[in-house]
């Protein structure tokens, strides 16, 4: 086999090799920056409360995708309202009292505390468990995917245990 055709093999493997590590890279951050948007999007409301609106809500009916009730304000300048609505989930079942923080401008509201904070920031602990795989099998690093995996899953057992 000749020189060049050898030199030439090589530095194919590579550009292949320095391909797939930009590309799974690019996988990897993509799936992390839709994890932190997917979450802020609630995250911002409960983690910023300055300025928020906080009380209570009492849960009194629920339906297939959200929850209302009568909303009791915590904190100054708040208004009681009759009705707020509240997201659907396992978190959130009639008959239960839930401290909340309304979103600017209607009658929606978060859970806010640590279990609200947690239950947020879940779709961050499902993207990093995602971005581990990519980060093993398609980096080959698997010590970072290991961290990846363990921050993933710390995340959504916190928020698990918590709410």
């Amino acid at each position: 086999m000749p020189a060049h055709a050898a030199s030439s093999r090589r530095a194919s493997a590579v550009v292949l090799r320095f391909g797939r590590f930009a590309a799974m890279g690019a996988v990897a951050v993509l799936l992390l920056i839709a994890g932190v948007w997917a979450s802020w999007g609630t995250a911002q409301h409960v983690m910023l409360t300055k300025g928020r609106e906080r009380g209570t809500v009492e849960v009194t009916r629920c339906g297939p995708k959200t929850c209302s009730g009568r909303y009791t304000p915590l904190s100054e300048g708040s208004l009681p309202r009759s009705r707020v609505v509240l997201e659907k989930s396992v978190a959130v079942e009639q008959g239960g009292a839930y401290t909340v923080v309304m979103k600017p401008g209607g009658d929606e509201a978060v859970r806010s505390g640590p279990a609200g904070v947690l239950y947020a920031w879940v779709p961050l602990g499902g993207a990093l468990l995602l971005a581990s795989v990519v980060v093993a099998g398609g980096l080959l690093r698997t010590r970072a995917a290991w961290v990846l995996a363990l921050s993933g899953v710390a995340l959504l057992t916190a928020a698990f245990v918590t709410v």
